[in-house]
């Protein structure tokens, strides 16, 4: 493995880890805010103790993530040092700005945590709830960020030089709200998938059932509100790539001829040296609909640019393909549990029902993870969109490889510890936070 290879699959596998967190942070608090205000109107202790279980939930992933944000900050300058020395001054804001989130976040986890008897009743969840504001600003500020390397704004690039800086130009770039917006919706409905599948499987096992039922109809309603929104960001990202990166959305399709009346490629093997896609189903015309609503609009292709700035399409292909397939597939299951909700109460405690959100648990993740794929991958070769390639902002330090091994062995770790935390959380339920089990001893807590 080169070094440049080796410093690319290090932020790959970075960014890859990082952001199940910063999803995490940005909808679990709001989970458990919501169960705190059904707690203060109902007087149920269960709503309590769910409350008390998610917050140590959150507590957990927020420590984690603020490890992994921490080594993602300091791999930018160590791995990229040409582009943070010309980057960072122009979208240093965000990032200083999500600092301060952070930190707002961090004090008000500790207030939540041990506020309980300690504050006004109202003003202890009112620090839930600004963990959920700081840790969904955290996260929009960090997409901002990335949203300026595809879309940069706020300077005039002269003569090799980055002039003329307005830093909040920079940061309310073009791509901004598309990404936020994007990123903000995936994140409801990847955690609320997540979490509605685990107290779905603990349903199924006949453990805490009236606990986890409780959870269960948060969480997924939360993932519903996510599933069902994400086509409607997803064709604002889209128009906006369309619009700014017109080769990343010629990738994504795995469209090589320009043409007007488009089709919307479905599944398929793309190859770049016939210019073919072979085995696709092709729906006339939508393509160009998605991208400029217009049935008739005309595509541009990839042959229609220079073949040294092609993303790897296949990459590109498949990750945006494996985002739509499992995007579609949950809001199929939030269509399926409005119809619940509303028309087919008795499907909310049928086998089948809850198994399809066990089978759901990490459709949400995968799907971020692809979508996260189309984003980046999708801008190569550039690191900065038009203005600097990333093989020309790499480190010329030897030895890259260790490190990549290193921080993934780190994370690897990291992972099987959390995985470990949780589990234990999980099994504390009865002693700890459900006070309808016989076992249940809150003096412990």
């Amino acid at each position: 493995m080169d070094d440049f290879m080796a410093a690319r699959s290090q932020m790959a596998v970075s960014l890859g880890f990082h952001i199940i967190f910063a999803c995490v942070g940005m909808v679990m608090p709001f989970l458990m805010a919501f169960s705190h205000y059904k707690y203060l109107t109902t007087k149920d202790e269960v709503y309590k103790g769910l409350t008390k279980a998610w917050s140590k939930g959150v507590a957990i992933l927020f420590a984690t993530g603020a490890v992994s944000g921490t080594m993602l900050s300091f791999e930018l300058g160590l791995l990229w040092p040409k582009f943070m020395e010309h980057a960072g001054p122009i979208f240093g804001m965000p990032f200083s700005l999500e600092g301060t989130a952070f930190f707002i976040e961090a004090i008000a986890i500790g207030f939540f945590l041990y506020g309980w008897e300690k504050f006004n009743k109202w003003f202890h969840w009112f620090c839930g709830v600004v963990v959920g504001v700081s840790g969904l600003a955290s996260g929009i500020l960090v997409v901002a960020a990335n949203a300026w390397m595809n879309s940069p704004a706020g300077f005039d690039y002269i003569n090799g030089e980055y002039l003329n800086i307005d830093p909040i130009k920079a940061m309310f770039n073009e791509a901004w709200f598309p990404q936020a917006f994007h990123m903000t919706v995936a994140a409801f409905a990847a955690t609320g998938f997540a979490v509605a599948g685990i107290h779905a499987l603990m349903i199924l096992k006949k453990k805490n059932i009236v606990f986890h039922t409780k959870a269960f109809r948060i969480a997924a309603g939360f993932a519903i509100i996510g599933a069902v929104l994400a086509p409607i960001s997803g064709d604002v990202a889209a128009k906006s790539v369309s619009k700014r990166q017109p080769i990343k959305l010629a990738a994504m399709e795995a469209h090589f001829e320009t043409e007007k009346g488009a089709s919307f490629v479905i599944g398929g093997i793309p190859d770049e040296k016939t210019a073919e896609v072979k085995y696709a189903i092709k729906i006339p015309k939508v393509l160009s609909f998605l991208a400029d609503g217009d049935f008739n609009s005309e595509v541009k292709g990839l042959k229609d640019f220079p073949r040294d700035e092609w993303p790897p399409v296949a990459v590109v292909h498949y990750a945006f393909q494996i985002m739509i397939f499992f995007g579609m597939v949950m809001m199929g299951i939030g269509i399926l549990y409005l119809t619940a909700s509303f028309w087919k109460k008795h499907w909310l405690t049928k086998p089948w029902f809850l198994k399809m959100f066990v089978v759901a648990i990490p459709f949400g993740y995968i799907a971020l993870e692809a979508g996260w794929t189309v984003t980046e991958v999708g801008r190569q070769p550039w690191i900065i969109y038009g203005i600097m390639r990333t093989i020309d902002a790499v480190t010329p330090m030897p030895g890259i490889q260790y490190s990549f091994y290193f921080f993934t062995l780190i994370f690897i770790s990291l992972s099987m510890i959390i995985v470990f935390l949780l589990l234990r959380q999980i099994k504390m339920v009865p002693k700890l936070y459900d006070p309808t089990d016989p076992n249940y001893k809150p003096k412990e807590h």
